[in-house]
C-alpha cells in the first residue's frame, strides 16, 4: 500500500471513530467500514494527494445561481436551452454555474429528491449535465439532510424492506423535542403507517421531506456512491444543502452538531482524494458566528455562504446607514488559504433573517420586513425556541427589493441595484448572481398565488424568445439595461488582481452614508479603493479622508476619472460608487452604462 493510500486510510477511519463512537458502536468495524467507503470511491486504485492551504480560484471565478428550467424553448429540452444561453450569453462573464437540484422530485422545487441517480426527465439527462460541466465549473446539490417521501427508500422504509428500512430517523412521540432549532413552523414528527404499524419520523423541513438517519452507516455508504457518480459526471463543486441539521441526538438543539461537522469533514477527504480540484460548499442558514464554524481548521468546508451579507447590504441600502454593515465587516476574519466566503445577496430561497439575529436589532428587522412587504414581499416563519412563529426570510426579488427606501419607492431603483452588486462584486470571497438578478426580474406574483408558496415570487420561467427580446440591445425595457450594466461590471471585476478571492481586505471609515474598503492582490501589486455612497443624496468626500498615496495619479475603474491631488474631493452622486486603483488603466467603451444616471 502506498503512503497516499496509507494516509487516506488513517484518515477515513479517524473520522468514522469520531462519528460511530465505540461507546455508542461497540460492534462496528471501523476499519472495515473505512475500506468500504474507500473502494465505493475507487481510491483503492487512484488515490491523488490533495493540495493543503492552496487556493484553487482566482478573481476571474463567479457563479451563476439557476434552476434548469428557467429558461425554457419549445421543443428542446431546459437543460440544452440553458447551456445555449450560458455559451452564447455568459461565456466570457462567468466561470461557473450552480444549477439548483436537476433530480426527480415531489416538491419545494427540486429539494425533495425521488432518486438521487437520474436527470428529471422533464429537464434532459446526464448528457446536458456533462456538456455544461465541459464548458464551466459546475455546481450541484448534494441533498444529504432529507429526501422525497416517494421515493424508493421510504417506500421500502414502510414495507418494512431494504434498502430504505433503517434510512430514516423514528421517534418517540413522546420525546422530548422542544429545545430542537427548526427552520419551518410545522410539525416537526410525521405519523407513518408501516408493515409494523405506526412510526413518527423526523421531518425538519416538511412532512414531504423526510430526514436521512446517519446514524446508520449505511446511509453514509449510500450517500458516497452519490458522490461518485456525481464526480464521474463532471461535477467539481459540492453545496451541502442544510447540512446543518444532518445529525439528530436527544437532548440537544440538533443542529450544528459535532458529528454534523466530522461528516462534513468526512465528506471532503474523501472528495479531495478523487478530485483534487473539487472542492465543498456548505450552505448553513444560521447565525453568523455559527455558519463561519463550518470552515474548520481549514480542514472543512472550501467555501461558507455568507448568508449574512444580503439581509444586511440591503438593509444598508434602504436605511442609508452602513453601520452595522460595517461592524459585521470588521468582524469577519479573513479566510484562510484555501477557504472562501461564498458571496451572494439572492437567490432561489430569500432574503434570511436568522444570520442576522444578534446584528439587527429587533426593531431594525422588524422596520425592514414592514418594507420589504410594501414592496411587494412576503416573509416565510419558523417555529422559535419558545414555540412562537419567527420570521425566518423575506421572500422578494431583489430588484423589486431595491425599488426605494424606508421611506418608500424612488427613481433609484436601478442605481441603488447595481451599488448592491459592485459591493458583492469587490468583496473578499468568490460571488455568486441569481439568474433573476442579471435580468432585473419582478416579482412573479402570479406564481406564488398559483403555488401557493412564498419562495415562487422569484422563481420566474422565461421563456428563451421572450428573454431575448428583453435583453436586444434596442430593447427598452430595464431587463436590457441591468443586463448590460452587470455584464460590464463583472468583466471589470474579473481584470483586477485585488479582487482575488484571498485578497486582503480592509475597512474605511468615512461615515455611515458610505461603505468602504480596499482590497489587494496577494502579491501586493494592485490595490483597489472600493468606495460606495449608499444614499439618495449626493455626497463630497475628501480624498485625504480615504488616504491614497500621492505618487501617481489613481483612476476610477468605473467611470475613468483621474485623481491626481489628494485635496480633491471625491462627489459621488445617489449609489454612485467608485473603484480606485492606481494600475493602468483609463475608461473604456466597456466602461458605458454604469455612470451614476442610472437612477434616472
Amino acid at each position: 500500500m502506498s503512503t497516499p493510500e496509507k494516509e487516506l486510510r488513517f484518515l477515513v477511519e479517524s473520522h468514522l471513530q469520531f462519528i460511530y463512537d465505540r461507546e455508542a458502536y461497540p460492534d462496528l468495524d471501523h476499519t472495515g467500514l473505512a475500506t468500504q467507503l474507500i473502494r465505493i470511491l475507487q481510491l483503492d486504485e487512484h488515490c491523488r494527494i490533495p493540495p493543503v492551504h492552496e487556493s484553487l480560484w482566482s478573481e476571474r471565478d463567479i457563479f451563476v445561481i439557476t434552476y434548469g428550467d428557467t429558461i425554457i424553448r419549445p421543443g428542446e429540452w431546459p437543460l440544452r436551452t440553458l447551456h445555449h444561453f450560458l455559451h452564447s450569453r455568459l461565456r466570457d462573464t462567468v466561470s461557473g454555474v450552480h444549477i439548483l437540484p436537476f433530480f426527480p422530485y415531489s416538491s419545494d422545487d427540486g429539494f425533495a429528491v425521488i432518486d438521487y441517480t437520474k436527470i428529471n426527465d422533464s429537464l434532459g439527462d446526464w448528457r446536458h449535465i456533462e456538456a455544461i460541466a465541459d464548458d464551466f465549473d459546475l455546481m450541484a446539490d448534494l441533498v444529504i439532510n432529507h429526501c422525497s417521501s416517494r421515493g424508493q427508500w421510504f417506500e421500502n422504509f414502510k414495507r418494512r424492506r431494504h434498502p430504505g428500512k433503517d434510512y430514516f430517523v423514528e421517534v418517540d412521540p413522546l420525546m422530548d423535542i422542544s429545545v430542537v432549532v427548526r427552520a419551518r413552523n410545522t410539525p416537526l414528527l410525521r405519523e407513518v403507517e408501516t408493515l409494523d404499524g405506526s412510526r413518527f419520523v423526523w421531518c425538519t423541513f416538511g412532512h414531504d421531506q423526510v430526514d436521512l438517519n446517519f446514524a446508520n452507516p449505511d446511509v453514509l455508504c449510500k450517500i458516497a456512491r452519490i458522490i461518485k457518480l456525481y464526480l464521474d459526471r463532471g461535477i467539481r463543486v459540492f453545496r451541502l444543502d442544510a447540512v446543518a441539521f444532518v445529525w439528530k441526538e436527544a437532548g440537544t438543539r440538533c443542529i450544528n452538531h459535532p458529528k454534523t461537522h466530522e461528516i462534513i469533514r468526512l465528506v471532503r477527504t474523501l472528495v479531495e482524494h478523487h478530485s483534487p480540484d473539487a472542492i465543498i460548499i456548505t450552505e448553513t442558514n444560521v447565525p453568523n458566528h455559527e455558519n463561519l464554524s463550518y470552515f474548520g481548521n481549514a480542514n472543512e468546508a472550501h467555501a461558507v455562504y455568507n448568508f449574512s451579507l444580503p439581509p444586511l447590504l440591503l438593509h444598508a441600502l434602504v436605511s442609508g446607514s452602513s453601520r452595522h454593515l460595517k461592524a459585521w465587516q470588521m468582524s469577519m476574519p479573513q479566510a484562510q488559504e484555501g477557504t472562501l466566503y461564498f458571496n451572494f445577496i439572492a437567490s432561489h430561497d430569500g432574503i434570511g433573517l436568522r444570520p442576522v439575529e444578534g446584528l439587527l436589532s429587533d426593531g431594525e428587522t422588524t422596520e425592514l420586513i414592514e418594507s420589504m412587504e410594501r414592496f411587494g414581499g412576503r416573509i416565510s416563519w419558523r417555529t422559535g425556541d419558545d414555540g412562537r412563529d419567527k420570521p425566518y426570510e423575506i421572500n422578494i426579488t431583489l430588484y423589486e427589493a431595491l425599488q426605494g427606501t424606508l421611506a418608500g419607492p424612488d427613481r433609484w431603483q436601478l442605481a441603488r441595484f447595481l451599488c448592491a452588486h459592485a459591493i458583492m462584486l469587490s468583496l473578499e470571497g468568490i460571488p455568486a448572481i441569481y439568474i433573476q438578478s442579471l435580468f432585473g426580474t419582478g416579482n412573479h406574483l402570479d406564481g406564488v398565488a398559483l403555488s401557493r408558496h412564498n419562495r415562487t415570487i422569484n422563481r420566474y420561467k422565461w421563456s428563451y424568445e421572450e428573454l431575448e427580446t428583453a435583453l436586444a440591445d434596442n430593447g427598452k425595457s430595464h431587463h436590457a439595461r441591468v443586463f448590460r450594466a452587470m455584464q460590464k461590471l463583472i468583466r471589470l471585476r474579473r481584470g483586477q488582481p485585488a479582487f482575488h478571492p484571498n485578497g486582503p481586505q480592509f475597512t474605511l471609515h468615512l461615515g455611515d452614508d458610505v461603505f468602504g474598503f480596499w482590497r489587494q492582490s496577494p502579491d501586493r501589486r494592485q490595490i483597489v479603493f472600493c468606495i460606495h455612497n449608499i444614499t439618495d443624496r449626493e455626497l463630497t468626500i475628501p480624498l485625504t479622508s480615504v488616504n491614497l498615496t500621492n505618487d501617481r495619479p489613481w483612476a476610477d475603474l468605473i467611470g475613468g476619472s483621474l485623481f491626481s491631488d489628494q485635496h480633491d474631493d471625491l462627489i459621488l452622486g445617489p449609489y454612485e460608487f467608485v473603484w480606485l486603483t492606481q494600475k493602468d488603466t483609463s475608461a473604456s467603451d466597456d466602461n458605458d452604462g454604469l455612470a451614476p444616471d442610472t437612477g434616472a
